[in-house]
């Protein structure tokens, strides 16, 4: 137990100013196109927060995690409104409702699953990066570890290979289809958005409207 704790908050510790080079879910992609006899892929740049282009971290908030700034890791009214859907709907898709800072945990330290003992990990460093990350730190890697693309992770690498531009020359526009994407960027192209997706893209855009800034942070 004693280095179980060590070990992790050792590891919590380095990543507060180490660069995120590879996460879990990469290595599991790349042992899945294996398995499936197709070229390996795996697209990543890392890049600092301040070279991401200011409206990809508002349309995140916008569409994710609206409360990011506000809350230390969970969010519990939106956890309890999705407890009330799922309640009253129980035939439709269940509704989550994981913050950026949990999605930060699961994809720098977990695997993906749906399992307690996942769950409680996820909690457990959820709970480490709120303590000893800034919240500009968990959007920073958020935005360079999170699977945005079949083999494309991270905000410079989907500007690249979707968009032909840097993270930084990103526009508002370009920032809410991406952040369209998230929840399934296997599915959502944000590249060759659907008719679907360019609703919800004008959807988040007038939500970025009202969400603060990293910048305006207290």
């Amino acid at each position: 137990m004693v280095a179980f704790f060590a070990s992790t908050i050792l590891s919590v510790v380095v990543l507060r100013w180490v660069p995120v080079y590879f996460t879990p879910l990469m290595f599991i992609r790349l042992v899945q196109q294996q398995a499936n006899h197709q070229e390996l892929t795996l697209h990543h740049h890392w890049v600092p927060l301040d070279e991401i282009a200011p409206s990809l971290p508002l349309a995140v908030m916008a569409s994710e995690d609206a409360r990011f700034l506000q809350h230390h890791g969970f969010d519990f009214k939106a956890i309890e409104q999705a407890a009330m859907r799922n309640i009253k709907h129980p035939d439709k898709r269940k509704h989550g409702a994981s913050t950026i800072s949990q999605q930060t945990a699961k994809n720098v330290f977990l695997w993906p699953g749906r399992s307690w003992v996942r769950k409680g990990f996820e909690v457990y460093f959820t709970g480490l990066i709120e303590l000893l990350w800034s919240k500009e730190r968990i959007m920073e890697v958020y935005l360079n570890s999170i699977e945005m693309g079949d083999g494309i992770y991270g905000a410079d690498a989907v500007a690249e290979y979707h968009f032909g531009t840097t993270a930084a020359e990103l526009t508002r526009g370009q920032c809410a289809l991406i952040a369209v994407s998230l929840p399934n960027p296997r599915r959502f192209n944000s590249g060759h958005p659907s008719s679907y997706m360019l609703k919800r893209q004008r959807r988040i855009l007038h939500e970025m409207r009202f969400v603060t800034p990293l910048s305006a942070k207290e």
